[in-house]
């Protein structure tokens, strides 16, 4: 069995149909091998310095570098990408998202098989319906994803089971793909990397978004500094989190985030305004 993949052509409802009934869609090559060059290159100089983990959580030899938006612009551009969005739009709940943690997972020769998991579990264990999404995660190949090398392996459609389930490799698939590839997939999704029998690097830049209300896996405010912050674009200061969703997020007196961060402190709507917004907010999972 093999997982099913889309062309680079696909539109974003394509996208968000496919997560919602499968828990993944993987998009062939959604990024050219220039994109991926030039991430490598700027890249290379922080992954090269970064520990191994220390724990079979973090993978003894696996190294997970992170604060890819202060240190890679092309990065920004995958972390902004429209289709990734879509999905994010669509699946998260009503009050919106944000991007909760951004890494680079190399997977060095002789890494084990991680154990099988859901992302979501990173909020505890507490019993989600299956049809709330907490968070949507991503996977861009940032080399050749083949199952010798450990690629991430999944159960399909297992994105509609309890949280509770043990799971063993032998039930999972390889989700393979080639370099510039992207796997977008559910929060619910069972899944975790292979094992690299390679003499190769498996590596892939990891990007997840989470509700609005959840807290950050990563802190983008302190990852990213603020002198780096105000030189970026304003629609990707909103999914980093300056910005208040529902009156959730603000700063001091009431003070929107993003114009704080910018020197200009203003206030945001009022509470009447805010009322109406909060009232008339769609439900994107109704």
């Amino acid at each position: 069995m093999s997982l099913e993949h889309m062309p680079n052509t696909i539109t974003p409802e394509q996208a968000i149909a496919a997560v919602k009934a499968n828990g993944y869609v993987i998009i062939d090559r959604l990024a050219s091998e220039a994109v991926m060059d030039q991430l490598q290159a700027e890249l290379s100089p922080y992954i090269d310095n970064t520990p191994f983990g220390t724990s079979e959580l973090t993978g003894k030899l696996t190294r997970r570098t992170g604060s890819l938006v202060a240190r890679s612009p092309t990065a920004r551009s995958l972390i902004m990408n429209p289709i990734v969005l879509a999905v994010c739009e669509a699946l998260l709940p009503a009050m919106g998202y944000h991007l909760s943690l951004t890494e680079v997972i190399s997977l060095f020769p002789g890494s084990k098989a991680q154990f099988i998991h859901q992302d979501e579990l990173g909020y505890g264990t507490f019993p989600f319906p299956v049809d709330y999404e907490v968070q949507i995660s991503t996977l861009w190949a940032m080399s050749d994803y083949t199952e010798e090398m450990g690629a991430t392996r999944v159960v399909p459609n297992s994105h509609r089971l309890r949280s509770d389930i043990r799971f063993e490799q032998t039930d999972t698939v390889p989700a393979v793909m080639e370099r510039g590839s992207v796997m977008i997939y559910s929060g619910k999704l069972y899944h975790g990397g292979g094992e690299n029998r390679s003499d190769k690097v498996r590596q892939a830049m990891n990007v997840d978004y989470g509700a609005a209300w959840t807290r950050q896996e990563e802190n983008q405010y302190l990852s990213c500094p603020q002198d780096i912050a105000r030189t970026l674009p304003e629609d990707l200061l909103k999914v980093m989190g300056y910005q208040a969703l529902d009156g959730w997020g603000r700063v001091g007196d009431w003070l929107d985030p993003l114009s704080q961060l910018m020197g200009d402190p203003k206030p945001l709507v009022s509470g009447e305004e805010m009322g109406d917004v909060y009232h008339a907010a769609p439900d994107r999972n109704g």
